[in-house]
């Protein structure tokens, strides 16, 4: 490889003008011949900068309303000719073309088109670049001798190397533009395909494409992984459109860690769950509290009273901006590691920093209404596992009850908050509740009995006239009597089970209300 290539003519053809008076400027200054395209050559003229058209250089106009300009032999044998190859110098000049040294290409905004809500599927597809990738790649495949831009941020890195090195451009350089090259060419076209499988008609959750692409950038570096032996960083899915901890502010506290992060995404989840005021207190990917309320304040303080012991070290999440009355509770609770919220009054921020250890952060995309999650994945060794999310809604009117005993509007209510809770819960898991506030939770047992036993032992004498909700059906009476034993008086279950009638005969015996909702909630 050379490792200089002299740059004596550019092709510049973007859709992203940012920088593009300056670039035209400098290389007309170092003697470099600019041929460009449509928008790019107009804006360039104004610029004041001496450029030539396309159609110029070919000798063949740009038709079909621009669709065709730069697919000409003229444009890609000035690209890919070999410049030490006898045999490619010769037709270069039996048939008197000339090499094109730099490629300057932003394609078109397809991304920025697919994020747009308005946009219609005429203007996606008509935003799919064809010449420019492929002007891209033939840049980037003879990168030994022609040097390719796809980023403005590599503008100003090209030109000072050329005013440095007489208008060169190392091969070094080269091989790095290369390589984002062919990166750019990859992700543009596995969004247009992405694009197209979900446009088959049939809705995401019916079925899963035969190939999936998935594109990330990095957000962030991090101090370790789970554990401080592993490596980690944080990346975010691009064009990802829905609430994403990606665009959350940080405002206080020590930098962010892998299991922080994979806490608050969890928290995260069950905020986007409930539209009322809602808080919920996590530790390790488990709600140990959570409760809805009034104001977010109230929310706050019966979530913590679920389970303070295991609120320790917890993350906290609360779905409505944090005022003065929660920031005093929350202020005074011992030792947080995150908190997310929408945002902060300036006076419950003021406060809530003077413990400078404790991470804020702030979401304000929580409240919008943006799309839902389509899929959800699970890395495995050498695979990944692709659903959709658990996003059914709990129809009230398709709730059966097969007791004798009816719950009653205000257990219906508190039955209706549980079950939505208890879905964030790891499997196996069974919640108890008073009204719309967690006070037992079971979770991660490997029996429902165990799950039974460890949520009643945490709500203590609370349970007495609650309800409970769990994930999966009772698959024999002896779970569901360690809880009504202990004083609950409803309980909602998926039912299906082979063992319901057992299960119901002995919620009739204790005589407690039970509903089936035909939904199941595993978490696993």
């Amino acid at each position: 490889m050379q490792d200089l290539a002299k740059i004596r003519r550019a092709l510049v053809s973007v859709s992203d003008k940012t920088g593009l008076a300056e670039l035209g400027r400098r290389l007309e200054a170092m003697g470099v011949e600019i041929i460009s395209t449509g928008g790019t050559l107009t804006a360039l003229k104004k610029s004041g900068v001496h450029v030539i058209s396309v159609s110029t250089f070919t000798g063949a106009p740009e038709i079909l309303d621009g669709r065709v300009k730069t697919l000409h032999p003229k444009v890609y044998a000035g690209i890919l000719f070999k410049r030490e190859d006898p045999e490619h110098q010769a037709e270069m000049a039996q048939q008197e073309y000339k090499p094109i040294d730099l490629v300057v290409v932003s394609l078109y905004p397809f991304e920025q088109t697919l994020a747009n809500p308005n946009s219609t599927h005429e203007d996606k597809i008509e935003n799919i670049d064809i010449g420019g990738p492929t002007m891209i790649r033939a840049a980037a495949k003879n990168y030994d001798s022609v040097a390719v831009v796809t980023d403005t941020a590599d503008y100003g890195v090209i030109l000072d190397e050329m005013e440095k090195n007489d208008g060169q451009i190392s091969a070094a350089t080269r091989h790095r533009l290369a390589g984002k090259a062919f990166a750019l060419t990859t992700r543009y076209d596995s969004l247009i395909g992405s694009y197209f499988a979900g446009t088959t008609g049939e809705k995401p959750e019916a079925a899963v494409a035969d190939e999936v692409r998935l594109d990330f950038s990095k957000v962030q570096d991090l101090r370790y992984g789970e554990n401080p032996h592993q490596s980690a960083g944080f990346y975010r899915l691009k064009n990802f459109r829905g609430v994403t901890l990606a665009d959350a502010r940080q405002h206080a506290g020590k930098e962010l860690s892998y299991n922080n992060i994979a806490d608050i995404d969890a928290t995260l989840e069950m905020l986007l769950e409930y539209q009322e005021p809602f808080a919920v207190v996590l530790k390790h990917a488990n709600p140990c509290g959570a409760a809805s309320a009034a104001t977010i304040a109230e929310a706050y303080r019966l979530a913590y009273e679920t389970d303070p012991l295991s609120a320790y070290g917890s993350i906290i999440g609360l779905n409505r901006v944090v005022d003065m009355d929660a920031a005093l509770l929350l202020h005074e609770t011992p030792f947080v590691e995150c908190i997310l919220a929408p945002g902060y009054t300036a006076d419950a921020l003021a406060l809530m920093e003077k413990k400078k250890t404790r991470r804020l952060l702030s979401l304000p995309s929580m409240l919008e209404k943006l799309p839902p999650l389509e899929r959800v994945f699970k890395y495995i060794r050498g695979g990944v596992l692709v659903q959709s999310p658990d996003n059914i809604d709990l129809d009230r009117n398709a709730i059966t009850v097969p007791t004798k005993r009816k719950p009653t509007e205000a257990e219906m209510e508190s039955l209706i908050f549980g079950f939505k809770l208890v879905k964030y819960v790891k499997s196996n898991a069974v919640l108890i509740c008073q009204g719309k506030a967690a006070v037992g939770i079971g979770m991660g047992q490997t029996s429902r009995v165990d799950s039974s036993f460890l949520a009643v032992k945490r709500a203590g004498d609370r349970a007495k006239g609650g309800t409970c909700a769990s994930d999966a059906f009772f698959p024999m009476p002896d779970g569901m009597e360690v809880v009504a034993e202990k004083g609950v008086t409803a309980f909602i279950q998926p039912g299906g089970s082979k063992g319901d009638p057992d299960v119901i005969a002995a919620a009739d015996r204790m005589g407690v209300a039970m509903v089936f909702t035909g939904i199941r909630h595993f978490r696993h």
